[in-house]
């Protein structure tokens, strides 16, 4: 729906006093921080024809209104104006504690960067990793009891220990581990897992059951290795009163990292997106609160996008502050696990 100069202008005007000051804005203040010279009967009108259209609400408890979830929609699409921060120094503080470490470690700073830059949570969904195995061996521990050795195509090791129902022979053992490299070695557990059934019929019912349980654990590890949510920052949002006024909010704020569902879920579609996202409570059937709003960019590792990153605050939040630094971080975590 279209917006007139005179609406966008009263609109953005009343946006940005609410984010800044939390009140709801009458329209004596709108006609003085507008710059527009109206008289208040035709602000007055102006804004009652922005409630019908749903960007306004006005509390029972105040003559003055607020932003919708709509109406924060439109403001952030096209009347935003992007702060000019000093990306030097933003860089130089991002740069600073993605420089070194382990791939984990970066995504772990880059969450507390996006926290500490932002003011309040940070948060990075890790590169999924595919269960993809490069060999398997089996060693014989004692009677009945087996280590499974998984070796990743990178070279990572994972040790499990498996119990049997059947005294496999160190022959055996080898036989086992040969047939499953030679045949699925490269490929992930799960396609493994859907294989065997067919696949292993010629050989007996014993080793079918070794193999199957080697798959079964196999996969098992490598998802317990896959730590989907980096989150930094939560205590912030306990200190933002939209999002913690009362006990209804803090159960499904707390739900919400705690579970992480709803979440993945959100990361997961903006990482199919290109360049920043934002996603308002409300609007948003991903975000689990209506006074909530998330900024999200995708990052990429040597050109392919493999995650996604984001600041998690109030919809009442300095969107023009918070959206380049979620960009800049993007970027920077993007050169630093691609190098």
């Amino acid at each position: 729906m279209q917006l007139d100069i005179r609406a966008q202008t009263l609109l953005k005007a009343l946006v940005e006093r609410y984010i800044a000051e939390g009140q709801p804005i009458g329209s004596r203040a709108l006609s003085r921080i507008s710059g527009l010279e109206l008289s208040p009967a035709t602000i007055r009108n102006i804004m009652a024809d922005l409630e019908d259209m749903g960007f306004v609400a006005s509390p029972h408890t105040s003559a003055g209104r607020v932003p919708t979830p709509r109406g924060y929609r439109v403001f952030v699409d096209t009347l935003l104006t992007v702060q000019t921060i000093d990306e030097t120094t933003v860089e130089s503080k991002v740069q600073l504690r993605l420089q070194k470490g382990s791939p984990q470690k970066i995504i772990s700073n880059a969450a507390q960067v996006l926290s500490s830059l932002s003011q309040f949570a940070g948060v990075v969904m890790t590169p999924k990793h595919e269960s993809v195995f490069h060999q398997i061996e089996f060693l014989r521990l004692s009677e009945k009891r087996i280590l499974l050795v998984i070796v990743a195509p990178n070279g990572d090791v994972q040790n499990r220990l498996l119990l049997t129902d059947v005294d496999y022979t160190p022959a055996q053992l080898v036989q086992a581990a040969n047939y499953i490299n030679q045949h699925y070695g490269g490929m992930a557990f799960d396609e493994v897992r859907m294989r065997l059934q067919n696949e292993l019929r010629q050989l007996r019912d014993d080793m079918t059951r070794l193999m199957q349980a080697a798959v079964e654990v196999g996969s098992d590890v490598m998802a317990e290795n896959n730590d989907d949510v980096v989150i930094s920052g939560e205590r912030n949002l306990l200190s933002v009163s939209d999002l913690s006024s009362n006990m209804t909010s803090l159960r499904k704020l707390f739900e919400m990292f705690e579970q992480k569902t709803s979440l993945m879920q959100l990361l997961d579609v903006s990482s199919k997106a290109t360049g920043v996202q934002i996603f308002i409570g409300g609007e948003s059937q991903l975000v689990p609160m209506d006074d909530m709003s998330v900024v999200t960019a995708p990052y990429e590792v040597n050109g392919r996008i493999v995650g996604t990153l984001g600041v998690i605050g109030p919809t009442r939040m300095a969107y023009e502050r918070v959206i380049p630094i979620v960009d800049i971080t993007a970027k920077l975590l993007s050169n630093a696990l691609s190098h």
